[in-house]
């Protein structure tokens, strides 16, 4: 199945990479290194709760269209835990 990724995660990663030229920024202009891991910590948090929002979205539809079709919908949860225990 084609994901179709609504403006929600899409906004989630412009943010993103703002955070990601912030640190860059951040390193030309030799700021303290824990304030750089600090923001890059954050930029792990939000492409992980990008992640997790894709998945997420991704299973519900999927789920919904297992149903329609009246099939187990039980394989899709697991290769969603997979796909997010991967992604760590």
């Amino acid at each position: 199945m084609l994901m179709k990724y609504d403006e929600d995660v899409k906004r989630r990663l412009r943010r993103v990479e703002g955070q990601v030229r912030g640190v860059l920024k951040m390193m030309e202009e030799e700021k303290n290194c824990k304030d750089v891991v600090s923001q890059l910590s954050a930029v792990r948090s939000a492409v992980d709760k990008a992640i997790a929002y894709i998945v997420a979205v991704n299973l519900e539809q999927c789920i919904l269209e297992e149903k329609e079709a009246g099939k187990d919908t039980g394989k899709l949860v697991q290769e969603a835990v997979e796909l997010l225990i991967k992604s760590r």
